[in-house]
């Protein structure tokens, strides 16, 4: 086993033993315990870290208790902490799987910090990576949930992914290394205890090998994810560029639907909503569909893909003076003498007299309406910004500026009202600048 142990750890370039310490979450079961073994056997400096999340009462303790003689029977520095998971669970609303989850990595990459480590090495062997699978496939997966668990994820390594449970168990018995079980692993109330115990069992009958059928294919899949992953890659270079999709390369792809997928699903998007905007690709434009990160939005034979952004505020401009209004964005608003038009786009001049102060600065509304500059007449401004062919998305960060009674005297950027206009009796002018745009 610890040839196997070793082969896995060079192919995989996992471990280095030029000075490197190691971290290994150490729990007390069958698996972490022989980690442990190994890489001390295996020449590697290494420190142990245990998490007490004090949700089995004395099988907690006594788990603590025997990591703690482990390791000063094999001269292994140990660091302990104890955790509140329950009141976690329920301040961040996460079951508490998930808690103990992100509670156990959260220290752990905090310790690999403070004591210099280079990498924290947890237990997972062939075993887990079949459950691991199977619980993708339950849950509908990808070529990427098909692979199974990575050697590597950032500084968290599985060196035991090329030896069973059974190679495990067996390595500790000839040592006569006792070791401790968790009760609730043996109790088929989650998913995947119920694979562990009641599903594996079950296709064994049918196959004898499943597992080390599915442990072959998982490997084969991870050779094709390369393959895929780099064809991928290319297309999305070849479709996506400023922020959009080209729809008509899009659907020039092989297959456009999963190339879709794999651009949107690392912003959030799920399968179904990847069905719906690809469905929505043929029909007209407009529709806009959100994650929790980000937006898309079908644009005339593109798709605008966008962060998520927080409503731009109102801001009440009381008189003359700069003022910030969101992240960088300044607005310069001055009174002058004489009668100078300005043509740039994020300069309004307008006659003083015409507009009464307070300002105020905000996104447009729905039922906005202004007379446009030389036109004769009010119009709708969301009429008069699809005729400028802005999306949905730039329509919501539009700008107005209003006067005291409300009237938009300023379209930001594209065009004042004519209501406000100079003419030949303006005395006096205000001059609105939009200074600096994120």
């Amino acid at each position: 086993m610890l040839n196997k142990i070793t082969a896995f750890i060079e192919r995989h370039q996992l471990l280095r033993h030029d000075g490197g310490k190691y971290i290994v979450a150490l729990s007390g079961g069958a698996d972490s315990v022989a980690l442990l073994l190994v890489m001390k056997q295996l020449g590697y400096d290494v420190e142990a870290a245990h998490c007490n999340f004090h949700l089995r009462g004395e099988e907690s303790d006594r788990d603590e208790q025997f990591v703690c003689d482990l390791c000063k029977s094999n001269e292994i520095p140990l660091h302990l902490i104890h955790f509140d998971t329950n009141t976690y669970a329920e301040l961040h609303q996460v079951s508490i799987e998930m808690a103990a989850r992100e509670l156990r990595y959260r220290y752990f990459e905090q310790l690999r910090q403070d004591i210099g480590a280079e990498d924290v090495c947890v237990a997972h062997h062939e075993d887990d990576a079949v459950e691991t699978l199977l619980m993708n496939l339950i849950r509908g997966t990808g070529i990427h949930g098909l692979t199974g668990i990575r050697p590597r994820n950032g500084h968290v390594v599985r060196p035991l992914l090329g030896v069973s449970r059974s190679e495990i168990v067996g390595f500790l018995d000839e040592l006569h290394q006792p070791y401790v079980t968790d009760s609730t692993n043996l109790v088929p109330d989650v998913v995947r205890n119920k694979i562990r115990l009641e599903v594996i069992p079950l296709l064994q009958t049918i196959n004898p090998a499943v597992k080390e059928n599915i442990i072959r294919t998982a490997k084969l899949m991870a050779e094709v994810e390369q393959v895929y992953d780099e064809a991928v890659g290319s297309a999305i270079d070849a479709i996506f560029g400023d922020g959009a999709v080209n729809i008509n390369r899009l659907m020039q792809q092989p297959s456009p639907e999963s190339l879709l997928y794999e651009l949107l699903a690392p912003r959030g998007f799920s399968s179904p909503q990847v069905e719906q905007v690809f469905s929505a690709l043929s029909g007209p434009p407009g529709r806009l569909f959100q994650s929790a990160t980000h937006e898309v939005v079908v644009d005339r034979g593109r798709l605008v893909v966008e962060e998520r952004r927080s409503p731009l505020p109102e801001l009440c401009i009381p008189e003359p003076g700069i003022y910030r209004y969101h992240n960088d964005r300044r607005f310069r608003i001055a009174v002058t003498d004489g009668v100078s038009v300005s043509r740039e786009h994020f300069c309004a001049t307008l006659d003083a007299a015409k507009v009464v102060f307070p300002l105020t600065i905000r996104p447009v509304k729905s039922g906005d309406r202004f007379q446009p500059f030389g036109m004769k007449g009010t119009r709708l401004v969301s009429d008069y910004l699809t005729d400028l062919k802005l999306t949905i998305l730039e329509k919501r960060r539009q700008l107005v500026v209003c006067d005291a009674s409300g009237c938009i005297v300023w379209l930001v950027g594209h065009r004042t009202d004519q209501r406000a206009a100079v003419s030949t009796t303006t005395r006096n002018m205000l001059v609105i600048e939009h200074l600096c745009e994120s």
